[in-house]
């Protein structure tokens, strides 16, 4: 038996795939969706467009500092994501997901923003391994990004990615804990660790139950 799964299994997943990419078959229960390239997603380009300003960005060395800024960043391209998601998507969960989203990192974007207007950069020593720390955290986000297997459905596609993005953000804030020191910050970081590991949650539990196969 073993031996004979081996041998169908590749064609069991060419066929699966064809249905998923060319469905004409239209009985009830038929799941058609076209994937759509990673090039063409918009919520896609929006991450790329952060990734280029984060590699742009101008590190101060100050954990503190540089974690702001970063999370700046990455803050607007969730609401960025969750705009195209209220325009595009059709699932009232996850269109109320989008909203929260823009409220509560809007709100922290204000704070991080005013904290930089007013605060000057300190170099510690620890500096460099914050940065290192939150690059890696960037680059393994996008390509866990880039291998997610991305349809025409709007919904599906933004609760993925932004798993994703919180994951990312999840790994930057742990990281702000570990090296920096103000304190507004760090109660900011640990905020976001509780927030997002709830709404990262909240959306594998809506995957699961709205997987389109």
């Amino acid at each position: 038996m073993k031996k004979i799964y081996r041998r169908l299994y590749p064609y069991t997943f060419l066929g699966a795939f064809f249905f998923l990419v060319s469905c004409s078959d239209h009985r009830d229960n038929a799941v058609c969706l076209e994937i759509e390239p990673h090039d063409e997603n918009v919520l896609m380009q929006i991450n790329h467009r952060m990734m280029e300003e984060m590699d742009m960005m101008q590190h101060t060395n100050d954990p503190d500092h540089d974690f702001a800024m970063m999370m700046s960043m990455h803050h607007q391209s969730a609401i960025d994501m969750s705009q195209e998601e209220l325009k595009s998507g059709d699932d009232p969960q996850m269109k109320e997901m989008a909203q929260r989203v823009i409220n509560a990192q809007q709100a922290e974007k204000a704070m991080l923003q005013q904290y930089l207007q007013s605060h000057t950069p300190v170099v510690e020593p620890d500096g460099p391994t914050f940065n290192a720390e939150s690059m890696v955290s960037m680059n393994k986000m996008m390509k866990a990004q880039d291998i997610r297997v991305l349809t025409e459905d709007s919904d599906v596609t933004y609760a993925q990615l932004l798993i994703d993005h919180h994951q990312s953000a999840l790994e930057m804030a742990t990281a702000e804990l570990d090296y920096g020191d103000d304190q507004m910050i760090r109660q900011m970081a640990s905020k976001m660790i509780e927030d997002q590991r709830k709404e990262i949650m909240e959306l594998q539990d809506w995957l699961i139950k709205n997987k389109p196969f």
